[in-house]
């Protein structure tokens, strides 16, 4: 027996696709050039200041794989209910970070997309748009629980 959408059901998956999409580009295109050059990312991770020596090389090798496997998930839909609270929570964890450095007044790149050293430094406008990312990664977090819910019923 087919059921009849509600007229919310077309945007809700409209926009459901559109953040997952958004997000997907966002992780594997944040992942490409830290996993070329794993050593800029770990001067990079260093700069920041955050964590013990013995986890910046360690973090700067898993992250970026982190970040691609996450992004292939978001592309392909599968495992989405982990894959968005991942996914949020990274990027509340990078927006907490630029928060910190910016309030310390360090002059360091974000490492965000590139590793390089003097690419992209931390300013409000990347504090912005990771912020404008985190709203996406809830909104899409938020669009799996809704889905889930509805499904279960």
């Amino acid at each position: 027996m087919l059921q009849k959408k509600s007229s919310i059901d077309v945007p809700l998956t409209i926009g459901y696709h559109f953040t997952r999409l958004v997000m997907a580009g966002v992780f594997i295109y944040a992942s490409i050039d830290k996993i070329i050059h794993p050593d800029l990312f770990a001067e990079a991770v260093f700069n920041y200041q955050v964590l013990p020596g013995y986890l910046v090389n360690l973090t700067a090798l898993i992250l970026p794989w982190l970040e691609l496997i996450l992004g292939a998930c978001l592309l392909i839909n599968r495992w989405m209910a982990g894959a968005s609270a991942l996914a949020a929570m990274l990027m509340a964890l990078f927006v907490g970070m630029i928060i910190f450095n910016l309030a310390r007044g360090l002059d360091i790149s974000c490492g965000c997309f590139s590793a390089a050293p003097d690419d992209d430094p931390i300013t409000l406008l990347t504090l912005a748009r990771d912020i404008c990312f985190l709203i996406f990664s809830l909104g899409l977090a938020g669009l799996v629980f809704i889905k889930n819910t509805r499904r279960v019923r």
